[in-house]
């Protein structure tokens, strides 16, 4: 009895060991990689793309010995793959219209150390070439899976858009994407996740829109940015300091914003850290400052320094988003920056209608300063201390006397001067919104 056990096991073993094996279903890798071109040509619209084939979940490749992918036998797993995971990830349009299903034109497999996708052309030969032999040993982990799109199109001229889902593919997906419209320059995009829909070569109208409501998203997101106008506005009560301080904010950080868009910011690694420090002590001040009373004739000036700071830390979350103005990067960068005051405006309506019923109904307003205010300082207090831990990792080098540190002062001067004139304008706007004082009476001499 045991020998015909022990012979079975011996007869089921070898069975499993000659034949391939197929790949089980596997976890969600941690990190992806997609790298993808889009070129209309005609009536076709041709997407090239490469993904690690392990973010290919749910479909079973053929396996042999510890692991290597059955290079014979694995093409037509590759279509399948490609409909699932890529096509149905793409969601392309065009003038507003979804695509329909695409044909896969052409799959393969290519090695960790293949280079090929450094440029359209050399991607496409790859991928439409010769296929890896079959007695490459590739464990299936390493494998990458390139694959050829054709959507139909009506025009290669018309305007298209992307609405990507690919960050279904892994735990963290980062998309390296590159648009060549014909008779233009190439656009290229890294985005990571789902970016939402992505028009590859918008209108100035559109661009605007959608930097409007990154604005207005990025204010009401932004904790620290809403703590600090907060803080700026509890002891304010009359409409003209209101505005002066509001005013002095919006312009100062309007400043630095455009600067830092168009390169005169500094661009060393320490300076965006330093940044967020600043903006985390800029609300314990303001709030300290409230607790021990504020003197309101010099609140603007507090909010036009504090708001050249601010500007920065605007600048650091609008620097990967223009890569989707196409040709209209003043247009988008105005737009935010109006997104931004309406979010501002929008807070602004609530906090103050709330403060006002707040002090005359609830709690007396000095007491109801002191106690929101100190609420605020201790939030901002610790972020203060982790963002400080942050900036010390950081390690400061004395710059080179060379080219590159002469053409940085000049930029600084250059944005020193830009903030002396917007000062200067500020001081201006001040003395008008106070009203010029009334000229005494002269004495009549009795």
């Amino acid at each position: 009895m045991r020998a015909r056990i022990s012979r079975g096991l011996l007869v089921s073993l070898a069975a499993l060991s000659a034949g391939p094996a197929p790949l089980a279903a596997h976890d969600i890798p941690a990190q992806v990689t997609i790298f993808a071109f889009l070129k209309p040509e005609g009536h076709t619209l041709r997407v090239v793309v490469r993904v690690p084939l392990e973010a290919m979940r749910d479909v079973e490749f053929p396996l042999r010995g510890p692991g290597y992918l059955e290079l014979a036998r694995v093409g037509p797993r590759l279509t399948d793959a490609a409909r699932l995971w890529i096509a149905g990830s793409l969601g392309l349009e065009e003038n507003g219209r979804p695509l329909g299903e695409p044909r896969v034109t052409a799959t393969r497999i290519s090695l960790p150390s293949d280079r090929s996708f450094g440029s359209y052309e050399a991607a496409l030969t790859h991928v439409t070439g010769a296929q890896l032999p079959p007695e490459t040993e590739l464990i299936w982990r390493q494998a990458l899976l390139d694959v050829v799109l054709d959507y139909s199109i009506a025009e290669a001229t018309a305007s298209f858009a992307l609405r990507p889902t690919l960050g279904r593919l892994g735990l963290r997906t980062t998309t390296v994407l590159r648009f060549l419209p014909p008779g233009r320059g190439e656009r290229a995009y890294q985005f990571g996740g789902d970016p939402g829909l992505v028009r590859l070569d918008p209108r100035w109208h559109q661009a605007a829109l959608r930097f409007v409501a990154l604005g207005v998203r990025h204010i009401l997101d932004g904790l620290d940015h809403l703590l600090f106008v907060f803080c700026l506005v509890i002891p304010i009560r009359k409409l003209r300091p209101l505005l002066a301080v509001i005013t002095a904010f919006t312009l100062a950080h309007s400043v630095t914003l455009a600067a830092a868009t168009l390169g005169l910011a500094p661009t060393a690694l320490w300076f965006p850290p330093l940044i967020e420090l600043l903006i985390a002590l800029s609300i314990v001040y303001m709030a300290f400052e409230n607790i021990v009373g504020a003197r309101l004739e010099r609140r603007w000036m507090l909010a036009f320094g504090f708001g050249l700071v601010h500007g920065f830390g605007f600048s650091f979350y609008l620097r990967d988003s223009l890569q989707f103005a196409g040709a209209h990067l003043a247009t988008s960068l105005l737009s935010f920056n109006l997104g931004v005051e309406l979010g501002q405006l929008l807070v602004l309506a609530a906090a103050i209608p709330l403060l006002t019923w707040l002090f005359r109904r609830v709690v007396a307003e000095r007491m109801g300063t002191i106690l929101l205010s100190a609420l605020v300082a201790h939030s901002a207090w610790h972020w203060m201390l982790d963002r400080g831990a942050t900036l010390r990792r950081y390690r400061f080098e004395w710059p080179a006397l060379d080219l590159a540190l002469l053409m940085g002062v000049l930029r600084a001067l250059l944005l020193l001067a830009i903030v002396g004139a917007a000062a200067w304008v500020m001081v201006g706007l001040v003395r008008k919104l106070r009203g010029a004082p009334a000229p005494a009476e002269p004495v009549e001499a009795r």
